[in-house]
């Protein structure tokens, strides 16, 4: 794996730990907040991040169930778990080059392996985003964005100023 692509994976999986440690601390009522004129919660955001199917797909070694947290020991272990799947997609980039087929109940769907592994980066910033703006709509400074960028990432891996 090229080592830009093995970065933005590493700095996938600890942008996510960030956040499941921050979200480890809130209250099962700021888990539930959601954003103006939208019904997807906090922890449902969080609980979608997680990237079972990302990785499911991408290795076949199986889609695992997750439900939304409503504690804060179960976002420990929603984030624990996450790791793991963060860990595969890091593996699966090892080999971007193919095909992934599968069905969404309607068609059989065929997506490049390059495109579901790029996805599974942008879908994670996505929600990062969505759970921040939803505690901020709140008046809440849960999580830093700011924290999380790549000079940030950077900085943590020793190759920053």
């Amino acid at each position: 794996m090229d080592l830009v692509t093995d970065r933005l994976f590493r700095h996938l999986a600890w942008a996510n730990s960030y956040v499941f440690e921050k979200m480890s601390h809130c209250t099962p009522e700021q888990l539930t907040l959601c954003a103006p004129n939208d019904n997807w919660s906090a922890a449902e955001i969080l609980e979608h991040l997680t990237a079972s199917r990302y990785a499911h797909e991408l290795d076949g070694l199986g889609e695992v169930e997750t439900a939304p947290p409503t504690t804060s020991q179960e976002v420990i272990a929603l984030g624990k778990l996450s790791a793991t799947f963060d860990a595969r997609l890091r593996e699966s980039a090892k080999e971007p080059v193919g095909f992934i087929e599968f069905s969404n109940g309607e068609r059989l769907i065929r997506r490049s392996r390059e495109t579901f592994l790029t996805q599974s980066i942008h879908h994670a910033t996505e929600h990062r985003a969505q759970i921040a703006g939803i505690f901020a709509s709140h008046g809440l400074k849960i999580i830093d964005l700011d924290a999380i960028d790549l000079w940030e990432f950077a900085n943590h891996e020793g190759l920053g100023d």
